[in-house]
């Protein structure tokens, strides 16, 4: 048998095919070449920002409690690098496809439908970077005149890392679409995109005669669509308020930058970051195994034993970093991992986590409950000791539904333990176990603040992995820093997009026309407390409680007293109520947190939850109706 020789037509275009296939497949590589060198320069950034800010947080703790001269421009400093470090996180987790989606949906579809919804999410993504950017870098040029109180810098050195987080998104996220996105799907939503840019602007005049009925078509309709669709939490929220701004207002769109800024840029939130990273310490050194292994040893023969020490943990460190996500980033990286192992669901894991951070709302020392006091006039000491039986009441009847969801459970394999090798247990986990006590006491004590205290947390950490335990790989500590970052990143761009998002809502006089209705409603007290759970849980979905607190708290107080309502009762209650919305999906930016600490896809935990926050609600209403559980002891 004998080759035949190609004619000559055809062996040109066999080399002129060949030749457009290396063409392709160098272009493929250049791109990726570009995006691999583009990640590392963000990844060593990043890591290089959070390895600051704990040093400089330390050692401000250091210079202010041990030789009483404190630094004055810590804040500043760590203001400043903390927007670069969420804003560098949040392109890390643009990268890597970390941004909380809902994607119950999506996976039911067939692949072909699957994979153009997909690219349709991505390009929605795209199409917000790219209309926010000359907003970003207008809001950055007018912060150059403000010059910082202590450093004397201007402010645009922080304002900065928006429009250049913005920018690098926008090349992560074109980078991502020319890699994974097919070229006629591409070419189907770059038609889509004009289309509905075109009859968007058309339609301006219209949607402004509509007045607040665009608050349904935006701030429900559109994000509804963004989420079911699989864009993005933060991008679905995001999107609806830029729609709606520049739709149907006249507002410029930096006053939406300066919104997200302010919503990521709370001190506060520092601490999202500190915490992640103490977990991921903890888990590294072998603290959190010692801590399970003790633990296990109590309660696993139980029926659903470990589930109780997430309880408990997270009542114990609820209110000492003042936010709770960084609350759920102290207990989820450190108890999961072990959890797993030992057999636990990961989607009732993330649901237990999001429904105790609603829980314990209302534990001290609370920042929602310091601001609800500072907005109202009421006692905050008075607030700290209503708050904690409640969440006590809430605690045991979540337990009651662990129980009984693990009553079934197969403990044949459950090994139980003597009393002496529970000791034994106890004096190797004693280090670890001491860790919440030694947090808890640096607050308390004035130590530290809330934002602080991550750091004597990551100091004991490592002293004790070094000394105690003897298990400290120095070669992972980067790593930790970008994964801790890249989460931080994540999380804070949703809460800034959901606090733009709650500004466009105030600004449209609904929070006044909320206030009257409730006000007007029938049913005395108890009508009042139900129509306010209700409005509450709804508010609660995009706000975490410091912000609704502030819009909503001088309207609504004078209201609960004039219908006869106890103020101390009513903040509980309103607290709590918020906390319900927050940690309950498909809307609850706190249930996307959770998942996101938990590295749990989010429609694994839509089905549990549903049980444990039913039982949340059934405890917030015995709350509402028996006043003494928040004032017996007041």
């Amino acid at each position: 048998m004998t080759d035949q020789a190609l004619h000559p037509a055809e062996a040109a275009d066999a080399i002129e095919a060949a030749g457009a296939l290396a063409t392709k497949s160098a272009w493929r590589r250049a791109l990726r070449a570009f995006d691999r060198a583009l990640v590392a320069l963000v990844e060593v950034c990043a890591a290089a920002l959070l390895g600051v800010e704990i040093v400089v947080l330390l050692a401000g703790v250091v210079s202010r409690y041990a030789f009483h001269a404190p630094f004055v421009w810590s804040d500043e400093l760590t203001g400043i690098l903390f927007m670069w470090l969420a804003m560098l996180g949040a392109v890390l987790a643009l990268r890597r496809g970390e941004h909380m989606r809902m994607t119950a949906f999506v996976g039911r579809l067939s692949p072909r439908a699957r994979a153009f919804v997909d690219t349709f999410a991505v390009c929605a993504s795209i199409a917000f970077l790219a209309l926010l950017l000359q907003p970003a870098f207008d809001f950055a040029s007018g912060e150059l005149p403000i010059l910082t109180p202590a450093l004397q810098i201007s402010d645009a050195w922080r304002a900065a890392a928006l429009p250049i987080g913005t920018a690098l998104m926008l090349i992560v996220g074109v980078l991502r679409l020319a890699q994974v996105g097919r070229p006629r799907d591409v070419l189907v939503m770059l038609a889509l995109a004009v289309v509905i840019g075109v009859l968007a602007v058309q339609a301006a005049p219209w949607l402004q005669s509509l007045g607040k009925l665009n608050l349904v078509i935006f701030f429900v309709g559109v994000v509804a669509i963004g989420i079911f669709s699989g864009v993005p939490i933060g991008f679905s929220f995001a999107l609806a308020t830029f729609g709606y701004l520049s739709l149907t207002t006249f507002t410029p769109m930096e006053v939406m930058v300066g919104r997200m800024d302010e919503g990521m840029s709370h001190l506060v939130l520092l601490a999202v970051p500190l915490f992640v990273f103490l977990g991921l310490l903890i888990e590294m050194t072998g603290m959190a195994r010692a801590m399970i292994e003790f633990l296990a040893g109590m309660v696993g023969h139980l029926h659903g034993g470990l589930s109780y020490v997430l309880i408990g943990a997270m009542y114990l460190v609820s209110g000492i970093s003042g936010s709770k996500v960084a609350d759920m980033a102290a207990i989820a990286p450190v108890l999961f991992p072990e959890m797993k192992k030992r057999g636990a669901n990961e989607g009732d894991l993330v649901a237990l986590l999001a429904t105790t951070g609603a829980q314990s709302e209302t534990i001290p020392p609370s920042i929602v409950l310091i601001t609800i006091g500072s907005v109202t006039g009421l006692s905050i000491s008075a607030l700290f000791t209503a708050g904690m039986l409640p969440a006590l009441l809430l605690a045991v009847i979540l337990c009651t539904v662990v129980w009984w969801r693990y009553r079934k459970e197969d403990l044949s394999g459950a090994q139980r333990f003597s009393r002496r090798e529970i000791g034994r247990m106890l004096v190797i986990a004693a280090p670890a176990l001491a860790l919440p006590f030694v947090i808890r006491a640096a607050v308390v004590e004035g130590v530290a603040t809330a934002t602080e205290v991550s750091t004597i947390g990551i100091a004991y950490t490592m002293v004790i992995g070094l000394l105690v335990y003897r298990r400290f790989a120095w070669r992972r500590l980067g790593r930790m820093l970008v994964d801790a970052a890249t989460l931080s990143g994540a999380i804070l761009f949703i809460i800034g997009c959901a606090t733009a998002m709650a500004w466009a809502l105030t600004q449209s006089g609904f929070s006044q026309d909320l206030a009257q209705l409730m006000g007007s409603m029938p049913g005395g007290s108890y009508g009042f407390l139900a129509v306010s759970i209700v409005v509450f849980a709804l508010l609660g979905s995009v706000l975490e409680g410091i912000p609704a607190i502030v819009l909503f708290g001088p309207l609504l107080f004078p209201i609960a007293r004039m219908a006869g309502v106890n103020e101390i009762h009513y903040a509980i209650v309103v607290i709590l109520s918020m906390g319900l919305g927050l940690f309950s999906p498909p809307f609850g930016v706190g249930y996307y947190s959770a998942c996101a600490i938990s590295k749990v896809n989010p429609d694994a935990g839509i089905k549990p939850i549903m049980g444990y926050m039913c039982a949340l609600f059934v405890g917030l209403v015995l709350i509402a109706a028996i006043p003494w559980i928040s004032t017996g002891f007041l």
